[in-house]
């Protein structure tokens, strides 16, 4: 079923309720490189999906110089409505459908924030169209997809970038160049996680709108204002679901679960730093330890990747009932590289070195000033599509991300070890 079009701006915008959103988006990603560029040169985008992450990305664009929101899309009327009000565009045009979106010639470029399932479709179709895309992780909700969408970006000229804000950091820049001189000796293992706790009313990924809001809207009115077919898109055909629809990553009809939304940062940070590939082999567990609700996915998911002729192992351990802390930590034979933080949260790192270290040369952790500050996720896509050039998480960084947190998809159900077949591209 195909919905309706272009929604009237309202008369003024309700900048009360954003103001101090808009100005936590801008700092934690200001600009650095971006250059302000005249009006008529704008980059005109259109944001597809304006709940809790597409919001933020939305705060993140509409300031920056030289880009002008001209379009928003949403299928919930009080989601298209703050789109509007956060566009800082008068006449910023509005749709219910993102295919009549794609075919507004003021729009440039798209920042697609919707559930995983319809994220194949939207970039399949804005490549047809000839937009430059942004596009929230994980990538894809299946192998398949994730191929038709690599294969369509790689012949296309589409300036593709994914949302793995870790890429921007610059201590991470110059961890992986202190990485890349051989400093910490042969990486052997490299560590990460996810850990997040909330009150036993408040369950983890049972909120309303936004990360930590448990207000529950009224359902009568909520279901007046969803186009349910349209959200629905290719996912089974079911009567309309409130806990689905605001919670969509608690089931694998929408999402993978810890895999694509936590275990994909981590894993692509790592990446980002070693640039080693796919994984040879996975092995994977999850349990439903606390949060026995309907949710399919478990609310603890511990991954063990092997990079065989490396003799490298990477591990993800993911717990939604206590906040006990993983940083990022690369472990040589010579030291270990440890982060402050969690992937996308990284500021600084400190080096540790071993008892018997031969080496002089470490440094002690970050040097502030010494590697050159990096644009930050948002910034970088956008000068990519001025200069056609290759954003840090491109086509093919897509790909490895999601053929590694789908290994860990595959090896959960299976209940087994699984293994990346590279030269047919499958995971068996």
């Amino acid at each position: 079923m195909r919905a309706s079009t272009c929604l009237t701006r309202r008369q003024f915008l309700r900048h009360t309720s954003v103001t101090t959103t808009t100005l936590v988006a801008t700092s934690a990603l200001s600009p650095v490189l971006l250059s302000a560029q005249s009006p008529n040169n704008a980059i005109g985008v259109g944001c597809i999906g304006l709940g809790t992450r597409g919001g933020d990305l939305l705060n993140a664009v509409a300031p920056l110089p030289g880009v002008k929101v001209v379009a928003v899309c949403d299928v919930y009327g009080p989601h298209r409505q703050k789109g509007i009000d956060r566009s800082r565009n008068p006449a910023v045009k509005a749709y219910v459908d993102y295919r009549e979106l794609l075919a507004d010639r003021n729009v440039d470029a798209v920042v697609i924030a919707t559930p995983d399932h319809w994220h194949c479709p939207m970039v399949l179709d804005a490549v047809k169209a000839g937009k430059d895309i942004y596009c929230e992780k994980g990538f894809a909700h299946t192998l398949p997809e994730a191929k038709r969408m690599r294969d369509a970006l790689q012949q296309s000229r589409v300036v593709f970038q994914l949302g793995h804000q870790g890429r921007q950091s610059t201590a991470a820049l110059q961890a992986k160049e202190l990485i890349a001189q051989g400093l910490l000796g042969p990486v052997t293992l490299v560590r990460t996680g996810r850990f997040m706790s909330s009150a036993p009313d408040h369950p983890m990924w049972r909120w309303y709108g936004y990360y930590g809001q448990w207000q529950r809207p009224d359902p009568a009115q909520v279901v007046k204002e969803v186009n349910w077919d349209l959200w629905l898109g290719s996912a089974p055909r079911i009567p309309w679901n409130e806990r689905h629809f605001w919670h969509w990553r608690c089931y694998w009809a929408y999402g993978t679960g810890q895999a694509g939304d936590l275990l994909s940062h981590e894993l692509d940070f790592v990446q980002y730093l070693l640039g080693h590939g796919i994984p040879d082999a996975c092995q994977c567990a999850g349990l439903n330890a606390l949060l026995q609700d309907d949710r399919d996915v478990p609310d603890t998911w511990v991954a063990t990747y092997q990079f065989e002729k490396l003799g490298r192992t990477v591990t993800f351990t993911g717990s939604m009932n206590t906040n006990a802390g993983q940083p990022v930590e690369v472990c040589g034979k010579e030291a270990t590289l440890r982060f402050d933080d969690i992937a996308q949260n990284v500021g600084s790192f400190t080096v540790h070195p071993e008892g018997y270290a031969r080496r002089k040369d470490l440094p002690a952790g970050y040097e502030r000033g010494k590697t050159p500050n990096q644009p930050n996720h948002i910034v970088d896509f956008f000068d990519c599509v001025r200069s056609r050039g290759t954003p840090k998480c491109s086509t093919h960084e897509a790909f490895v991300e999601t053929a590694t947190y789908l290994m860990s998809v595959e090896s959960y159900h299976r209940q087994r070890v699984v293994r990346w077949d590279a030269v047919k591209e499958e995971i068996v």
